[in-house]
């Protein structure tokens, strides 16, 4: 029977498989459960400050072809072994991309880039990259963006990011508190840090909210809140990456009763959405470690295979290893900033830090 009140503007509903199912078809294998909680260790470890080293969370700005992200692993897992000394990498596996109109949402919602939404697939696919990613043993990262996702998908994430967009919405704060790993809240598009401590006291509290349980059922979730909130610096109207920004930061942690923990995105309003930018914005954090400001802790990177961007389209028509969102940086300048850093890092460690 049609109704004239509910669902009006609906035109299908097609079920979505399960996230149990979805677990059992693709388990996660004891070299990537290792990796998830040891990679968890030690982000947190960076974030509580007893690791020196600093966080690093580099790679695409978000996935759409598996055979590149699985080269631009197997490059940044070997690139971690020559930088663990003053780093720990952390690959960026994006896979949900908000968007302030419209345009492609990201490998789950749209797998094949054709509009055809195939979001079982999508899934199906990013949890076949994540555990390929962590049986490498490097650590990911990824953005939180629909609330029911982590279901399938967090127990291989390591570091997870609400979104500028997102970090004002109650929805996000309350998925946050429930979330496994640590998560970094951005400040909001303008550059306001307010809304974004406002989302990192609220999702260390205790939450209960509707989601989904492990079987897919709609419930009433609770949560006893995530003690590893942190803020991510994004730029806004102007960057925030220079000192005097980060200073005021600091105040307004410690006003309202937070740790003084940041980590700096080189890329979006700090780099003004130029690739280029992000070199600048790293080698000036360093610098300001270096200088002795402890309350920077790690960075973000877009990285890719090769630099700039591309429209999306057809895949058989894309170019391989270049973004098809924001543009990034290449593989090459990756590489020499990260062996840049650390050697300027390398350089500054005092016999207690190295002793940690």
């Amino acid at each position: 029977m049609c109704s004239r009140t509910h669902d009006i503007n609906i035109r299908s509903f097609e079920p979505l498989v399960g996230p149990d199912t979805i677990k059992e078809e693709l388990p996660i294998t004891p070299a990537s459960e290792k990796t998830v909680v040891e990679g968890r260790r030690q982000i947190t470890e960076i974030l509580g400050k007893r690791d020196p080293r600093m966080l690093m969370v580099v790679g695409p700005c978000s996935i759409h072809d598996e055979k590149a992200a699985f080269e631009y692993a197997e490059r940044l897992a070997a690139l971690q072994q020559e930088v663990a000394e003053t780093m720990l990498l952390v690959m960026r596996v994006y896979f949900e991309k908000p968007r302030t109109t419209v345009g492609w949402k990201g490998l789950i919602n749209d797998p094949h880039m054709n509009g055809s939404c195939d979001m079982n697939e999508g899934l199906r696919r990013a949890r076949r990259i994540l555990m390929r990613v962590t049986e490498l043993g490097l650590p990911t990262a990824t953005e939180m963006l629909d609330p029911i996702t982590p279901q399938y998908l967090a127990g291989l994430v390591c570091w997870s990011a609400i979104g500028a967009r997102t970090t004002e919405s109650q929805t996000h704060r309350e998925m946050a508190s429930g979330l496994s790993m640590p998560v970094g809240l951005k400040n909001c598009t303008d550059g306001s840090l307010t809304k974004a401590i406002h989302a990192m006291i609220a999702a260390r509290t205790p939450q209960s909210f509707i989601g989904v349980d492990p079987e897919g059922r709609t419930c009433i979730v609770s949560t006893s809140g995530n003690p590893w909130t942190h803020i991510v610096l994004r730029g806004g109207l102007r960057p925030n990456y220079d000192s005097v920004s980060i200073e005021e930061a600091c105040r307004e942690l410690r006003e309202a009763g937070l740790d003084e923990t940041i980590v700096v995105d080189c890329s979006h309003g700090n780099s003004r959405k130029k690739h280029e930018g992000q070199a600048v914005v790293l080698k000036n954090i360093i610098s300001q470690r270096l200088e002795g400001n402890r309350a920077i802790v790690g960075a973000m990177l877009e990285s890719n295979l090769h630099e700039g961007n591309q429209s999306c389209g057809d895949p058989d028509q894309l170019t391989y290893g270049v973004s098809i969102t924001d543009e990034c940086i290449s593989w090459e300048t990756t590489e020499k900033l990260l062996r840049c850093a650390h050697k300027r890092l390398l350089e500054n460690i005092s016999p207690v830090d190295a002793a940690v």
